[in-house]
């Protein structure tokens, strides 16, 4: 597989992923800046004021007729479903908090499906980490090698794939999270315990 290391820009994080991606200059894009996933055509919500996933998924529609887009933040990727909630180029799987019910209830069985009837060229995994036990904000229960299964799991299609970021409002678990999926994401084994440097 091909990786890079991009640079995030101003005008969208995300877009310079999905150009790498069309280009077949990496199997995998990451990105943990931006992911303003609430931002609507006509409104700011929720601190997003533009969308950056919905540009994202603009570009890769350049060369991929179906894009999945896979939002595992605690909160709903309500923009990004609403600005393609027209159209079957994109499907939106959203796991969050809904009332008390946590939809899908992050069954693997339900996303083999999903792949299996959509069959998307391309995937958008947002990795919110705020979704993580002990998130300040969040209220689930998830372990970190849990979260990381996600990324584990998509990555296991051999499509292109997005990664990015999201919320978390602890920020060590938040480092802690898109550490390990980072190494996921390189097939690279990290010790739990990091030496500490001066």
């Amino acid at each position: 597989m091909k990786y890079c290391k991009l640079k995030t820009c101003f005008s969208s994080p995300g877009t310079a992923g999905s150009v790498k991606l069309n280009r077949q200059q990496t199997d995998i894009a990451v990105n943990w800046a931006g992911v303003l996933h609430h931002a609507k055509k006509s409104e700011a919500s929720g601190f997003c004021y533009v969308n950056d996933i919905f540009l994202a998924i603009l570009e890769l529609h350049k060369y991929h007729q179906r894009v999945l887009y896979i939002d595992i933040d605690i909160h709903h990727g309500d923009g990004v479903e609403e600005a393609f909630y027209t159209t079957d180029r994109v499907m939106s799987v959203s796991f969050h908090k809904y009332r008390e019910y946590f939809l899908g209830t992050g069954d693997l069985r339900m996303m083999a499906k999903v792949m299996e009837m959509y069959q998307p060229s391309a995937v958008v995994l947002q990795c919110g980490a705020d979704s993580l036990s002990g998130d300040r904000l969040g209220c689930f229960n998830l372990t970190i090698r849990g979260h990381a299964k996600c990324v584990e799991y998509m990555k296991s299609f051999n499509l292109p794939l997005l990664m990015l970021g999201g919320g978390g409002y602890t920020i060590r678990n938040v480092a802690r999270c898109w550490t390990y999926e980072m190494a996921v994401a390189l097939d690279t084994d990290i010790p739990d315990v990091l030496k500490e440097y001066d």
